[in-house]
């Protein structure tokens, strides 16, 4: 598949109607109803070969655990086969417009979190995987993820489908919405708190007063509660507590690994590395702080089995923690269907597209490329680890809740489209009618049932012997 990226200069000079006339000339090229097809490839690899092909570069001993995770129920699998999802996503149709994807919007990687004015805001919370590439593909992973999701918890077939269709008539009614603002009106658009309350408001009481509880936790997850939670002060030093194989400390690392130099001395040029990549106001508030104590740490379910790192920094006593994640970016899985990132660091490429598409962004949001802690140079990047981070509880939600999730999801990923892409000509290409909201409810009925035969071969694999799984972490 050949991407037509959108001309920059056509972007700029073209007047409204003449973007909304190329959209909707697009439709001759790719037809709305068309989004509904998908059919696999016999000729590209299967998917055990792909996530295969990760395995490679990731920590050889967390692989039974990615797997073990992957193995629980066909929603986690889902959620760790992004890169079998992209290959087949490769043969679908597309209309030509690129936006900043992010290459793995299922609903989870979706949240809530601090904001620098110390609001809770909602918004896309995962970029591992962002590059530019095709809007569509986006919306059908999340909207495959809201169909798989409803089976998880038991919906039957009319509801699932209900869930999809509220997704993606909101995803196609807020681009028309952002197709007529002002540029910086898209730019300033977000969900906050009064917004999250609108969408929740025709929800019962009993919900409400759920939703309105893990605001409140999410709030107590902040960097005194991570120091409460992975640390303990030693000798009047605090250090980041153990708990193998999921938290190992640098200390354990090295004695378990018997390296006779401190890992720490290597740690001043990487947090200098690192600090280069801050605005200068920035710098100046890290620099309040010294690093004690690094630990890797395994997260998520597709990003198990790469090197993410705690970084535990403290100002003038333990009772002024700082945490920091510093996560490694990899390739991006659309990198092989729609070329390669422009930058030569795919932490930088994380932190651009995350800036690109979330309406705030953690202050201390940065890159750095990391050597000799390993046999070769790795990317990483770098947030807080905790900053009143929350993800909403998916699988116990009813349908009810999980349409009203849907439709903020959906929301959510039409602006960051918005921002970064011809918000007119895609929105012109949606239209008005509901042609594409079925056509895409059609995709994701047919690709859950792809995705169930999927996690059936690998719960056959780990059965035969050929996949090792860990499920009890």
């Amino acid at each position: 598949m050949t991407l037509t990226t959108t001309d920059r200069a056509f972007f700029a000079d073209a007047s409204r109607d003449e973007r909304a006339a190329r959209g909707k000339e697009l439709r001759a090229i790719a037809p709305r109803s068309s989004h509904a097809e998908f059919k696999r490839d016999p000729g590209r690899p299967g998917p055990l070969e792909l996530l295969a092909s990760q395995d490679v570069t990731r920590v050889l001993e967390l692989l039974p655990i990615r797997y073990g995770r992957m193995s629980a129920t066909p929603f986690t699998y889902y959620r760790g086969a992004a890169l079998p999802m992209a290959s087949d996503l490769a043969d679908t149709p597309v209309s030509g417009l690129t936006v900043q994807a992010c290459g793995d919007a299922h609903l989870m990687n979706f949240g809530a979190f601090a904001s620098p004015e110390r609001r809770l805001v909602f918004d896309i919370n995962d970029f591992d995987e962002t590059l530019p590439g095709p809007w569509e593909w986006d919306v059908k992973r999340l909207a495959t993820s809201l169909e798989i999701a409803g089976r998880n918890n038991e919906l039957n077939a009319r509801q699932c489908r209900a869930v999809v269709l509220d997704a993606v008539g909101q995803y196609r009614e807020a681009m028309r919405d952002f197709a007529a603002r002002t540029a910086l009106q898209v730019w300033y658009a977000h969900a906050d708190t009064a917004m999250i309350e609108s969408y929740t408001a025709q929800l019962r009481p009993g919900s409400r007063r759920k939703l309105d509880r893990n605001a409140l936790k999410a709030q107590s997850r902040d960097n005194i509660g991570a120091l409460h939670k992975f640390a303990k002060v030693d000798a009047g030093e605090a250090r980041i507590l153990p708990d193998p194989p999921l938290i190992l400390p640098i200390g354990h690392l090295a004695n378990e690994r018997g390296r006779e130099v401190d890992l720490r001395e290597q740690l001043g040029g990487v947090m200098d590395a690192y600090r280069a990549t801050l605005e200068p106001e920035r710098r100046a508030l890290l620099d309040r702080y010294r690093l004690v104590d690094l630990a890797h740490k395994v997260v998520g379910v597709g990003s198990v089995g790469t090197r993410c790192w705690m970084l535990l920094l403290l100002g003038k006593d333990e009772q002024d923690p700082l945490f920091l994640q510093a996560k490694e970016a990899s390739s991006s899985v659309l990198e092989r269907f729609v070329g390669r990132s422009r930058y030569n660091n795919n932490g930088r490429r994380v932190v651009v597209g995350q800036r690109m598409m979330q309406t705030v962004s953690d202050v201390f949001l940065g890159w750095v490329r990391v050597t000799g802690f390993d046999d070769r140079s790795r990317d990483f990047y770098v947030r807080q680890l905790r900053d009143w981070k929350a993800s909403a509880d998916v699988e116990s939600m009813s349908a009810d809740m999980l349409r009203l999730y849907g439709r903020l999801c959906a929301w959510t990923l039409a602006r960051a489209h918005a921002r970064t892409g011809d918000n007119i000509a895609i929105a012109a290409y949606l239209g008005a009618g509901a042609t594409f909201d079925h056509a895409i409810a059609e995709f994701a009925r047919a690709y859950a049932d792809q995705n169930e035969r999927d996690h059936a071969a690998l719960l056959e694999a780990i059965k035969a012997g050929r996949v090792a799984a860990d499920a009890g972490h």
